[in-house]
């Protein structure tokens, strides 16, 4: 019987020292953020009671050490793909700490408000104090997602996002988007990248673009939201890749890009908070901008079924963090959606609480 001979300690080094740093960010990231959500909380019971039980014959929630399993399942697989070459590893493998102080503090200071306005149902409130270039936007966009103070709508609430979405996420967020680069490595891996395009649409921030130009520098990108202080938020973060990165504001159903423009679009976390008739709209916009033969990556929540420990989940979000179209979402068929917009479907698969599906525009 042949015995396999241990690898060197030189051979072994090099897949090592990414795996040791790998591992020591994540939990600590997964630390810090989880152990700001369980405090939000305790401090979100105060001004708002406590939790609502499940009600006869609704779904469970799952537990905290069900959700830390699905969580490290993600994590694994985020460190097989940057050990496979899809990815690097994460540009802020090491953030300045400063900076996650900084977050967390404001990000508690916004608690209480955020838990008031969830006890009293108070969405709409940067409607009554709209901030300055926000009264021509859409009605649906107009509201307090999350119960977030200022919605989408104000720098304050654009410095707080992505710190926000991470504590929701308990550290989990940036490694359910990075999924989204997995298929735009296999699409340019057989083309240069510097001859393609992608658009980002609902990019918000900037933070996914931050990880696409990381691994693709060359390849130029487009930034659309409909929110000016993201894309002033998301200006900074692309300012390494400002040369190749251009910025639009504008909705997704209005897309004012050239049909057959773009090789890849990506949408991440967008479809939950669109009203059913606007995705409908920006899936036909989405694949009128796309060439023949490109691709929509697509990320956003699991939905109902995708993992039915999940559903439960699914129940309580609309309530609790302010989603007015998400029950709907939920339900909805996502494939005969795109399929009616001429996208094919190629691929889906599951990513902790989200789903990725990659589908492809067809010939005319």
């Amino acid at each position: 019987m042949n015995r396999l001979t241990p690898p060197s300690s030189a051979r072994l080094a090099p897949r090592l020292a990414p795996r040791l740093a790998y591992a020591a960010s994540q939990s600590a990231r997964v630390a810090w953020f989880l152990g700001q959500y369980m405090m939000a909380a305790r401090i979100g019971r105060r001004i708002t009671g406590p939790p609502r039980t499940t009600p006869p014959g609704g779904r469970p929630v799952p537990g905290t050490r069900a959700i830390l399993e699905e969580l490290r399942a993600l994590l694994a697989h985020d460190l097989a793909n940057i050990e496979a070459g899809y990815y690097r590893l994460p540009h802020d493998l090491m953030p300045d700490p400063r900076r996650l102080l900084t977050d967390a503090a404001a990000f508690f200071r916004d608690v209480p408000e955020v838990s008031r306005r969830r006890r009293d149902h108070a969405a709409v409130e940067v409607r009554a104090n709209p901030p300055p270039g926000s009264g021509g936007l859409p009605a649906y966009y107009r509201q307090n997602f999350h119960y977030q103070t200022g919605g989408y709508l104000t720098e304050e609430s654009a410095r707080l996002y992505d710190h926000q979405v991470e504590v929701l996420f308990g550290g989990g967020a940036d490694a359910m988007r990075r999924q989204v680069l997995v298929p735009i490595f296999e699409h340019l891996k057989t083309r240069r990248s510097a001859d393609c395009r992608l658009l980002d649409v609902a990019a918000g921030t900037g933070r996914f673009l931050t990880f696409v130009k990381d691994n693709h520098p060359r390849l130029p990108v487009t930034a659309l939201d409909l929110s000016p202080a993201y894309l002033r938020e998301a200006r900074r973060n692309l300012a390494p890749w400002a040369r190749s990165s251009a910025l639009v504001q504008a909705a997704a159903e209005a897309i004012p890009l050239a049909a057959g423009s773009q090789d890849i679009v990506t949408c991440i976390y967008l479809f939950h908070e669109l009203p059913p008739k606007i995705r409908v709209q920006a899936a036909a916009e989405m694949a009128r901008v796309l060439k023949p033969g490109g691709i929509l990556v697509f990320m956003d929540s699991v939905q109902y079924g995708d993992n039915p420990m999940m559903d439960g989940l699914i129940d309580r979000f609309p309530q609790s963090f302010h989603e007015p179209f998400y029950a709907h979402y939920a339900r909805d068929d996502l494939p005969a959606l795109f399929a009616a917009a001429g996208l094919r479907l190629r691929e889906t698969s599951l990513a902790y609480m989200s789903k990725l599906l990659v589908l492809e525009k067809t010939d005319p």
